[in-house]
């Protein structure tokens, strides 16, 4: 399953070639929901080593076209698991002291520390996605962003972060559909944006600028894993399994106890 999903260093990410609403071999509904359940348990279990042991941490970067699922699915892999030792960072258009430093500084704060999981709700790679659908920066510019986001996330990774960067891969009619539920539900109605449709406009410009960005960024040391995502049960079950094969190579241990335990009676 992740060997299909996984963008090969080098190779082209091809969204146009990779299915939206591939089931990755499970049957349904009902089989995901137990294959979930036990990804669930094995998550917990982990996230609980890591947060203990407080040597190492893991980077989850989120992107995808709107309504694409990114809340839905932290949501729903996340379920369960400690709450002090897993924290959701939303990156919004950057304003204030932020436009006044490098791109990248205001992504470096929030890095994951020690023991944690982080979790980017979009990410670094709005600044080579968005930044050049909308010509916010010269051509020249967001293109050396590439080695720039590939150096940054190696510096990470030999630093003792692990990251997974995950797109959630949707159909043009797919995303018109949960717009549209987005409007005929009012409690919905808060996540509808007009720039929402402006965007959907130009959404070959933007598959184009992802396309990009995954080919030019998936490596050896953080790869990209293009998940489909028409199906939210398959892709829960994709990144939560992504999350547990990657926390299982990390093996983190809970720290050895201190000296003189055994025997011990609390009065």
């Amino acid at each position: 399953m992740l060997s299909k999903v996984r963008v090969e260093p080098g190779r082209s990410a091809d969204l146009t070639t990779r299915s939206t609403a591939d089931r990755l071999g499970l049957k349904g509904k009902a089989d995901a929901a137990t294959v979930l359940a036990g990804l669930h348990a094995r998550l917990f279990e982990l996230q609980a080593r890591l947060w203990a042991e407080s040597r190492r941490s893991v980077l989850l970067v989120l992107q995808g076209m709107d309504a694409g699922g990114k809340d839905g699915t932290i949501r729903s892999v996340f379920s369960g698991v400690n709450p002090q030792g897993v924290r959701v960072v939303n990156f919004k258009a950057p304003a204030g002291d932020e436009l006044a430093h490098d791109y990248l500084w205001r992504i470096h704060g929030h890095c994951p520390r020690d023991g944690e999981i982080a979790i980017f709700n979009r990410s670094h790679y709005e600044d080579v996605v968005a930044v050049r659908v909308h010509e916010l920066v010269p051509a020249k510019r967001w293109r050396r962003r590439y080695r720039h986001l590939r150096e940054f996330e190696r510096e990470l990774t030999d630093e003792g972060t692990t990251i997974v960067k995950v797109f959630l891969h949707i159909s043009h009619d797919e995303q018109r559909q949960r717009l549209q539920a987005r409007l005929a539900v009012p409690e919905k109605n808060w996540k509808f944006r007009a720039a929402d449709l402006e965007d959907r406009k130009r959404w070959d410009e933007f598959q184009r600028a992802y396309d990009d960005a995954i080919s030019e960024t998936s490596t050896a040391w953080a790869p990209w894993f293009v998940v489909p995502a028409d199906r939210k049960w398959v892709r829960n079950v994709v990144v939560s399994r992504l999350l547990v094969a990657t926390l299982e190579a990390m093996d983190p241990r809970y720290p050895a106890p201190e000296p003189g335990l055994e025997g011990l009676q609390i009065d």
